[in-house]
């Protein structure tokens, strides 16, 4: 059974970024998640980074459209 939530160190794996990396998206808003247990460690829905992905994708493309990709 796949899990559906993910924690920090998944999401860092997935997207190969640094852990404070995948902190700030998660602070900023851009990244959906919960905090959840006594110690409130965040938690990502498997859903929702797919959804931050597919965006990711989408502003990817209306840049290059656009001639704004940056190297």
């Amino acid at each position: 059974m796949t899990s559906r939530f993910l924690t920090l160190a998944d999401v860092t794996e997935v997207l190969n970024i640094s852990s404070t990396q995948a902190y700030s998206l998660v602070r900023s808003g851009e990244l959906p998640a919960i905090q959840v247990g006594g110690r409130g460690q965040w938690r990502v829905e498997a859903a929702e980074l797919e959804n931050y992905i597919q965006r990711k994708y989408e502003e990817t493309r209306a840049k290059v459209a656009a001639g704004e990709f940056e190297e």
